[in-house]
């Protein structure tokens, strides 16, 4: 029995966050919560075991959220060192749900242990189940917050394939199963883990996707990171030098057809017609897209992006987070605006309340971006459809396609030039897991990096690293038939957390 519990639930939770990017230390995360769920068992209450699961959620999010204080190095309106009060607070909200989760188990595991003093597997399928519901609470509630779950640890392993059957919120259940398989064998109880390893054996080597096979016919696409990243925004020549930098990594027409994208808001001038005349101070909205369109041959198309700006009337009411479609004669395709906002990074949640109060600082620039309509495909000719998520997007299971309109890939501009240097491998992680999770190749172009090529088994196509300027082009990956999530979604995870919980009562009541 741990004589302090509380900091040793501290210490397992900072360790946990090492199992994700860049780390991949996934045995050792596997090991702390193993040792979550031991406090747990051991709780002598239900507050008790409340408070050991949020020690661990406290831990657990400082370590793996310390990259958003990177943001405040950027922000001239607020002083970094308040970078580091936001990873801590935001620990302090985020710990709520591993600290539901293990209330949970407690309880069922409560609730009959008078006669069963053991942990057993019921315990842990219970543990698994209420893990699965904090996690989706934690990406849903309040816009949601689903960065890294902890599915995501095994992206590196083959394991990750599970996602395209079951969904992300369902592989970090299994996770906990695992994790719990630990924890009953340090308890001399081996049959149960002996049986789990063996099945993750067979599902690895079943699932295991190989190494991937480039079809050379097929349309190229390449990606563009200029590594331009938000120092001297302000500058006058920050526009112009960015659009020579994107222009200079776009390459030459070839024999091949090529789909050229561009990272998120790197074009900084104005491209749509229609604004007022003041607007297009930077540049004519013509010569921006006639510069873009000369970079492309005639079966060429790019994808960029940038910012569209809404009127009410005269008066400006907000600004898109928006990518495009360009051909080669300049003109413009469809638009797709980011429906996924960050709060106080990308709008300002109860202007009329919290600007008074000068929380308006948080939020860069005079207007808050409006959301667009949510999932929807821009056609790109001569490469099918392309869904868009534009970089915060790109986290959250379940809400990235258009259930009606299967795409035939996923574009996904990012800024990351924010995030540190763990930020952008964990971003990368995570969109590696949506393409298993739809069975759907992804585009990722960032500035500063990690810019990526994804094909549908979330396989690394080809990379642009972080901080270095460049290109990756690659035949355009193929989709994969749709996968179960791609049909079902989320509602894969409440049957995964009603089934555990079904076996965990079938588990108890069999044992006594």
């Amino acid at each position: 029995m741990l004589t302090r519990p509380l900091l040793v639930a501290l210490l397992a939770g900072f360790l946990s966050a090492t199992g994700f990017a860049p780390l991949d230390l996934w045995p050792v995360t596997l090991a702390c919560l193993a040792v979550l769920l031991h406090l747990t068992w051991h709780a002598p209450s239900l507050r008790s075991a409340l408070l050991r699961g949020w020690v661990f959620g406290v831990g657990h999010f400082t370590l793996g959220n310390n990259w958003i204080q990177h943001a405040f190095d950027y922000q001239d309106k607020m002083p970094p060192v308040l970078g580091y009060f936001a990873v801590v607070l935001l620990a302090l909200y985020l710990a709520i749900y591993p600290a539901i989760a293990m209330g949970l188990a407690w309880r069922f595991a409560r609730s009959v242990k008078a006669r069963w003093n053991e942990p057993d597997i019921a315990f842990v399928l219970a543990a698994a189940a209420a893990w699965i519901l904090s996690e989706y609470l934690r990406g849903t509630l309040f816009t949601g917050y689903p960065w890294n779950p902890m599915g995501v640890i095994w992206v590196p392993v083959p394991i990750a394939q599970l996602a395209g059957f079951v969904g992300t919120y369902a592989l970090s259940g299994l996770t906990i199963v695992i994790a719990g398989a630990l924890y009953l064998a340090t308890q001399h109880q081996y049959r149960v883990p002996a049986i789990i390893v063996a099945l993750l054996l067979v599902a690895g080597f079943a699932l295991n996707p190989g190494q991937p096979v480039e079809d050379m016919t097929r349309p190229h696409v390449r990606v563009v990171q200029p590594n331009i990243g938000q120092d001297g925004v302000n500058l006058p020549d920050y526009a112009p030098r960015v659009l020579n930098k994107l222009a200079d990594w776009s390459g030459q027409p070839g024999a091949v057809p090529r789909l050229v994208v561009w990272p998120e808001g790197m074009v900084n001038y104005f491209i749509e017609d229609g604004y007022p005349r003041d607007y297009y101070r930077q540049g004519d909205p013509r010569w921006v897209r006639g510069r873009i369109g000369a970079l492309l041959g005639p079966r060429d198309r790019a994808m960029v992006g940038g910012n569209a700006l809404f009127f009410s009337g005269t008066e400006l009411a907000g600004a898109g987070n928006s990518v495009w479609v360009v051909d080669p004669a300049g003109m413009l395709g469809a638009r797709y605006d980011k429906g996924h906002l960050v709060p106080y990074g990308e709008y300002l949640p109860m202007r009329s309340l919290l600007a008074p109060l000068g929380l308006a600082r948080l939020v860069m620039g005079d207007v808050d971006f409006l959301p667009g309509p949510g999932p929807r495909n821009l056609p790109a000719e001569g490469f099918g459809e392309a869904g868009v998520a534009i970089c915060y997007e790109i986290i959250f299971s379940g809400q990235i396609v258009d259930p009606a309109h299967r795409p035939d890939f996923l574009f996904n501009p990012s800024n990351d030039a924010w995030f540190g240097s763990w930020g952008p491998v964990q971003h990368l992680a995570q969109a590696r897991l949506r393409a298993i999770e739809e069975g759907l190749p992804i585009l990722r172009a960032t500035p500063t990096g990690v810019s990526a090529i994804i094909d549908a088994h979330g396989r690394l196509i080809g990379t642009v690293p972080a901080g270095q300027e460049g290109a990756v082009e690659a035949p355009l990956p193929l989709p994969l038939p749709p996968t179960l999530f791609s049909l079902l979604g989320n509602w894969l995870a409440l049957i995964a957390g009603l089934a555990s919980v079904v076996l965990a009562i079938a588990f108890r009541r069999l044992a006594r």
